[in-house]
């Protein structure tokens, strides 16, 4: 649970990551994707278009990991956002010269993204995933043999005693077991019989 609570805050601190400032205090929503692959320019984007794409699509793949139960898509969302982040570090570096931090250098966006980046592959690590569950949930199940209760993954889940055997049809000539009867205790003679 805390694995997926993790994996949560990453994915809101990738989306909201664009609308902060990434470098000189340019919006990431305002830095195209094409510019990604190229130059980067001064060019405006529309939201769909700029770094915005990249963090929803992860965001979206790293909530689907969550509902899933899934370590390799809540994975493969922090790597997204981290790869999109440092190819625009990279590109923003050749174009500036050097990358600075400060007000006239990288801002809050950049640092939201990859944090929110490694929020989502820290918690895929510690996420719990389906096939875990599946066999924490198959292994705790209770059964009732008849004598006491145990767990599948019991190591003594066999009974201790054999059940008892099935019980003989009545006989009148014989209304109590075998062996339940016991003999007659012994009579002692009584006075007026000497």
């Amino acid at each position: 649970m805390i694995g997926s609570l993790i994996a949560l805050v990453g994915a809101a601190a990738a989306v909201w990551s664009p609308f902060r400032p990434w470098y000189d205090g340019r919006h990431g929503r305002d830095v195209r994707i094409e510019d990604l692959f190229g130059t980067i320019t001064d060019n405006k984007a529309m939201l769909f278009g700029s770094l915005f794409l990249p963090m929803a699509f992860a965001a979206l793949v790293a909530l689907i990991g969550v509902a899933l139960r899934s370590r390799l898509l809540v994975s493969l969302a922090g790597l997204v956002v981290l790869g999109f982040t440092v190819l625009w570090m990279v590109r923003q570096g050749q174009e500036a010269g050097e990358l600075t931090a400060g007000d006239r250098g990288l801002g809050v966006g950049a640092a939201s993204a990859l944090g929110g980046g490694a929020l989502l592959v820290f918690g895929a690590l510690i996420m719990s995933g389906r096939g875990h569950l599946a066999r924490h949930r198959r292994d705790s199940r209770v059964y009732d043999d008849g004598y006491r209760h145990y767990r599948e993954d019991d190591d003594h889940a066999a009974p201790e005693h054999p059940r008892p055997a099935r019980p003989e049809p009545f006989d009148p000539d014989h209304p109590v077991p075998p062996e339940w009867e016991q003999p007659p205790p012994p009579q002692r003679p009584r006075d007026d019989q000497e």
